[in-house]
């Protein structure tokens, strides 16, 4: 299990976003990607390796 230490992450939207809070956010913390729902940002977060992660963008650019 990935267990990141979040307290300096940064994070951010999709410049897609609309005006909503129906997003994501995500966030670069060493060698991890976080992502968190943008409505409970206190809430739970998933956190992915960097390979896992980019796996996953190229899949969803391609739908």
């Amino acid at each position: 299990m990935i267990t990141p230490d979040l307290s300096a992450a940064v994070w951010r939207k999709s410049s897609r976003s609309g005006t909503n809070s129906d997003c994501v956010e995500v966030a670069e913390v060493a060698q991890v990607i976080a992502v968190r729902d943008s409505k409970d940002p206190h809430g739970p977060v998933l956190a992915f390796t960097r390979p896992t992660w980019s796996a996953f963008i190229a899949t969803q650019r391609g739908a």
